[in-house]
């Protein structure tokens, strides 16, 4: 019985370790040839959100998938693709929270309109207790 459990242990433990024997991807930490290429790149991986840490852009983080997103942006830029392109393949593939630089759309506008609302609804209460005192 404790064999058994020991090789279930064993098959699950076993994938994780198969990840992070993977190389990293070339363009995970190597830069473009081309300056411009390698600063709109720069500029672009800034502004994207990593999925793993979510605290740090894929230009600040080291984790894996960071340095995915950062040969694709890489690859892409390399190819001819504008950034906004890029962010639009990314944000389709990976879903709005990957930007840092949302875009107003069916599923965002809440994010944008309920602040308004707020600074409205506390400007109206403002108002309506200055003109009690006055």
């Amino acid at each position: 019985m404790t064999r058994l459990i020991a090789l279930l242990l064993a098959l699950v433990a076993v994938p994780s370790l198969a990840q992070q024997s993977l190389p990293p991807a070339p363009f995970a930490y190597n830069q473009l040839e081309d300056p411009e290429q390698e600063a709109a790149a720069q500029e672009l991986m800034e502004t994207l959100r990593c999925l793993k840490c979510q605290s740090q852009s894929i230009a600040d983080s080291d984790a894996p998938m960071a340095g995915d997103m950062r040969h694709q942006v890489r690859i892409r830029i390399a190819a001819g693709d504008s950034p906004d392109e890029i962010r639009g393949w990314l944000v389709e593939r990976y879903g709005d929270y990957v930007s840092y630089k949302p875009e107003v759309s069916a599923s965002t506008w809440p994010l944008f309109a309920i602040p308004i609302v707020l600074v409205l609804i506390a400007g109206a209460i403002l108002l309506g207790r200055l003109r009690k005192r006055a």
